[in-house]
């Protein structure tokens, strides 16, 4: 089962949340917050909760400082009562947006897409040995996934960037990072996705990635600079 907790302090919201999650055989509720600094301050001191439903209007800490405020990789659902904030949370890569008042079977789809993309069960070969195949003209090319360098976003395509070879397929950003490990990738830019092992410098407002013999600058975009710090081990003085 996945442990989540609820952070809304819509007390409404919360109960009709707590009503779903205990339906649903895949969820296991651990625990229901009013602000977003007591759910921080919990998630701190355990690590075996994989859920947040989470709203985004909420005293002293809004949702989107609580998802800036997390140093290691979770997986968002928002409940908010406005579709105003929906493009930012996707760009800070939420599994789904739920519009207040939630239906069941509404609930029940962003549960389904957590389950199929996002939670990645344990088996014999680790996340960074998985194989795709990839269409390049006629043929279909078999790669790991660990040889992907990084992926460029090209209007309704997008480019995978291995050392040896390069691969455009019509696939949209989302969709593409739906499919990706967490743990080996992540969002950098709107139209750039990396791989972590490759990075060799963060600058200001880019990265450096090392392509063979020769090094790649790939922009950072600014919304999503402070969660790349947040998913890489970084020491400093």
């Amino acid at each position: 089962m996945i442990n989540c907790i609820i952070v809304d302090d819509d007390k409404v919201s919360c109960k009709l949340l707590e009503g779903f999650v205990k339906k649903n055989s895949s969820l296991n509720l651990v625990g229901v917050y009013s602000d977003s600094i007591s759910a921080r301050n919990e998630l701190s001191k355990r690590n075996d909760i994989e859920l947040v439903f989470l709203d985004i209007q909420m005293p002293e800490m809004d949702g989107f400082d609580f998802i800036g405020s997390i140093g290691f990789p979770i997986n968002i659902i928002i409940v908010s009562s406005s579709e105003a904030y929906a493009r930012k949370a996707f760009d800070m890569n939420v599994v789904d947006y739920l519009l207040k008042p939630i239906t069941y079977s509404r609930f029940c789809k962003a549960i389904d897409k957590l389950l199929k993309y996002y939670i990645r069960k344990e088996t014999g070969n680790p996340a960074e040995e998985e194989e795709i195949f990839i269409k390049k003209g006629s043929s279909l090319v078999k790669i790991k996934i660990k040889e992907i360098i990084y992926i460029e976003a090209l209007e309704n395509y997008v480019t995978l960037v291995t050392r040896n070879d390069r691969f455009t397929i019509h696939f949209t950003m989302k969709a593409i990072e739906n499919h990706l490990p967490q743990n080996c990738f992540v969002r950098v830019h709107r139209s750039y996705i990396v791989n972590k092992n490759m990075i060799q410098t963060i600058k200001e407002n880019s990265l450096d990635l090392k392509v063979g013999d020769n090094i790649v600058n790939i922009p950072v975009g600014k919304s999503f600079r402070d969660m790349l710090l947040g998913d890489i081990n970084v020491m400093a003085r």
